[in-house]
């Protein structure tokens, strides 16, 4: 999902009012995005990325802060990196393992590692979501990486069609004109055989198994 306007609002209208009332947008997009994909399981392990997270909330905090002003306990609840699965869970009424990762630029591929593992466990299927809300104007010198809000979720399950392999030593990291995860997802619908992503050091090669 892409949100092209700053202002619009993802459609949560499946949950009850007073419950979505406290959702920022960031966690209106994962809901958004995943919960039709988890609607079929009782129970569904759970893996959040998020490089920046909650910046808006965090940005209210820091300014109440500087102005010697009381802060919110429940905005400051909500502001925390796994607050938004906190939710997912009790909304859901669903206490399987789930997971917030703060990743850099390839977080999208440790939240894959680790999905793998919960796989590799015996968990029969699990929810992948990575979400970037807009940074605040203030941020705009320093976050270059989120060009609009987006929010992807993946429903793995085992299996070999793709293959993800880690290189050290890799090529620069190009900027370019979709963020990483819609640029797999492109991938994956297109039925590209292919993708290479470049963060720092690491080179991530996703490849479709033909065999």
């Amino acid at each position: 999902m892409r949100l092209h306007d700053g202002q619009q609002q993802p459609d949560v209208s499946f949950l009850p009012a007073m419950q979505r009332r406290r959702l920022s947008r960031l966690a209106r997009m994962l809901f958004q995005v995943a919960w039709p994909l988890a609607e079929p399981y009782p129970a569904l392990p759970l893996v959040f990325a998020s490089r920046h997270g909650e910046s808006p909330r965090t940005l209210a905090i820091l300014s109440d802060l500087a102005r010697d002003e009381p802060l919110s306990p429940t905005q400051f609840s909500l502001s925390v990196h796994n607050a938004i699965i906190g939710q997912w869970s009790i909304l859901r009424g669903d206490t399987s393992e789930m997971t917030a990762i703060a990743a850099a630029g390839d977080g999208l591929e440790h939240a894959m590692l680790e999905a793998g593992l919960l796989l590799g466990e015996g968990a029969p299927a699990v929810l992948l979501v990575i979400a970037e809300e807009a940074p605040p104007p203030v941020y705009a010198p320093y976050v270059d990486d989120v060009p609009f809000p987006y929010a992807v979720a993946l429903l793995l399950t085992p299996g070999n069609d793709w293959q993800l392999q880690l290189c050290t030593g890799g090529g620069e990291s190009l900027k370019t004109e979709w963020p990483h995860p819609i640029n797999l997802l492109r991938a994956l619908c297109s039925e590209q055989q292919s993708l290479v992503h470049n963060w720092k050091s690491r080179q991530w090669t996703w490849s479709h198994n033909t065999a």
